[in-house]
């Protein structure tokens, strides 16, 4: 049985985010493969499709084979080399992405370990703007989100004060 707990305020903060601008009727392409958040927006309602796990930067033909309402990208920017084309290719009319913001306390993150599990792009709130009005977006609703962990440091600190995430919900000027 679903239950409405969340394993962080992010997925909270993003499902709300969410519902506040969509309806569970319109048809969502999510990039990237099933994760723990499109599992929740599944439960609660939303026809959700993910993309397969090809290379986006290299392979976009997900964009002409799909015709969704809405597309969705969460987390998944930051790891593209060059997310001005995904922008450009994409056909639906509703756009919702969120990203981390560049910290100025902290590096980009890069996994020792997964070579793939890298941050090509920590933008800053006005760099993602740009790119989204460079490529025929207009931004409709914006807020940015602080991410506490449970940990104890200058870091774990600084992050109850310091906004983490940005998410934007965008429309296709047409």
């Amino acid at each position: 049985m679903y239950e409405k707990t969340f394993p962080n305020k992010r997925f909270k903060h993003t499902l709300e985010f969410l519902n506040k601008h969509i309806s569970t009727s319109q048809s969502i392409l999510d990039l990237g493969v099933e994760n723990p958040f499109s599992k929740i927006m599944k439960a609660e309602g939303f026809s959700v499709k993910n993309t397969s796990g090809e290379d986006l930067d290299i392979d976009q033909s997900v964009f002409s084979n799909e015709k969704p309402d809405v597309v969705t990208a969460f987390e998944i920017f930051e790891h593209l080399l060059n997310p001005y084309t995904i922008l450009n290719e994409i056909k639906s009319d509703k756009l919702f992405i969120s990203i981390p913001l560049r910290l100025w306390f902290s590096s980009a993150y890069r996994s020792k370990t997964d070579m793939w599990d890298r941050h090509y792009h920590e933008f800053e709130d006005w760099q993602l703007d740009w790119l989204l009005e460079k490529t025929g977006w207009r931004i409709v609703a914006r807020e940015k989100f602080t991410h506490p962990v449970k940990k104890i440091g200058f870091r774990p600190l600084l992050r109850y004060f310091t906004n983490r995430y940005y998410i934007v919900y965008a429309e296709k000027i047409k």
